[in-house]
């Protein structure tokens, strides 16, 4: 999995956030193996350094992901690092629900229960 940093001119996208954003998607991510192709992150300050505010930093998450539609979501954070965090949170729980609706287990899982209920 690629794991790609876009950053504006008001947030610091060294290598060091870099190697932040790559292990915390690699950590919370990398179980999906090769369904994921690659994940990119736009981090944008809402407002410049000047006026800063708190829940300015925005992370736009989106997860490419093999024979699917792509996977976004966005967080707002007081920092980059907290917007991050909370980006790959929601991203994980978004594509465990986007892949969970093609698991071909949760549709044999789906069918079984609808045979049973009519049974009754």
């Amino acid at each position: 999995m690629q794991v790609l940093l876009n950053t504006d001119p008001h947030i610091d996208g060294r290598q060091a956030m870099s190697q932040y954003l790559e292990t915390v998607v690699t950590e919370a991510l990398g179980h999906y193996g090769e369904r994921i192709t690659r994940v990119e992150a736009h981090l944008s300050d809402a407002n410049s350094p000047a006026k800063a505010n708190t829940d300015e930093i925005h992370c736009t998450l989106e997860a490419r992901l093999v024979e699917f539609d792509p996977v976004i979501v966005k967080e707002r954070a007081g920092t980059a690092r907290q917007a991050i965090h909370g980006a790959v949170g929601k991203l994980e729980r978004a594509l465990s629900s986007a892949l969970g609706k093609h698991d071909p287990r949760r549709k044999s899982r789906l069918s079984s229960g609808a045979k049973n209920m009519s049974d009754t």
